[in-house]
């Protein structure tokens, strides 16, 4: 297959697809290997990216993603009438944050972490679409594994969880001594 041929093809399967595409599906729609298909997407993002396109390849993963460029979100929001919004509580954020660094995690780990009851912002993280269902624990009950999804990728503008910021140490530390400090103080009352 001719280079513009097999690029057209990754275009089509990017545009039609809608969502994140893995590497390993281009390839055998190309018919290249997972290292040549990489190369050739990132050789269509820089293009995408030296023009002034409405459009772009975002990578997710190990996936490629064609998408609307985030300065034309305000003309399709027009367009749209409006779609569904959601505004995360400092609770839902919070729960994100674990889910984020601690993941595969379970809802009692969550629950543990945060010391209450965290269903009501778990469940609305999962209906947002930015936290799923990574398997099930192997221990009795086989609880669900909760982690992060393509759409928290999207909406936090990460490739990979591995560009998260890192948690400093000594600010951990700080904030053990705070919640030990907030415990003793609660035993005296």
């Amino acid at each position: 297959m001719k280079l513009g041929k097999t690029e057209a093809v990754i275009e089509a399967v990017l545009f039609a697809m809608g969502d994140a595409v893995e590497t390993e599906k281009l390839s055998v729609a190309i018919g290249h290997d997972k290292e040549t298909t990489r190369r050739l997407v990132h050789q269509m993002m820089d293009r995408y990216n030296s023009r002034e396109g409405g459009m772009e390849i975002i990578e997710l993963e190990d996936s490629f993603q064609l998408a609307t460029r985030r300065e034309h979100y305000d003309a399709l929001i027009r367009v749209a009438k409006q779609p569904k919004k959601y505004m995360l509580t400092d609770v839902q954020l919070e729960v994100l944050s674990i889910v984020a660094y601690k993941q595969p995690v379970t809802r009692q780990e969550i629950e543990k972490i945060r010391g209450v009851n965290s269903d009501h912002a778990l469940n609305r993280l999962v209906e947002y679409g930015l936290v799923g269902e990574a398997g099930r624990l192997d221990a009795p009950g086989r609880p669900i594994l909760f982690g992060t999804t393509e759409e928290f990728l999207r909406n936090f503008g990460v490739r990979s969880t591995e560009e998260l910021p890192s948690i400093q140490p000594e600010l951990v530390e700080e904030m053990k001594t705070q919640a030990e400090e907030e415990v003793q103080l609660k035993l005296n009352l």
